[in-house]
């Protein structure tokens, strides 16, 4: 069988994203430049990692795949 494992990243950007989702969870986060809310877990988790991205934590960048949609 063929399992899909959960990404792990650093402990900053684990910090980050669970900051993010808790947020999320109480309708509170909002995205960057439209300032609108986030709807889905999906979308805080991206915010959560763009944010560590910027104050430096250890994270991969996005895949260009996931992008053309």
């Amino acid at each position: 069988m063929n399992f899909i494992l959960a990404r792990k990243y650093s402990p900053k950007a684990q910090k980050s994203v669970e900051r993010a989702m808790h947020k999320y969870k109480r309708g509170k986060l909002v995205s960057g430049r439209t300032g609108r809310k986030a709807k889905s877990p999906r979308q805080a988790i991206a915010i959560g990692l763009s944010e560590a991205r910027r104050k430096g934590a250890k994270v991969p960048f996005p895949s260009k795949k996931r992008k053309r949609r």
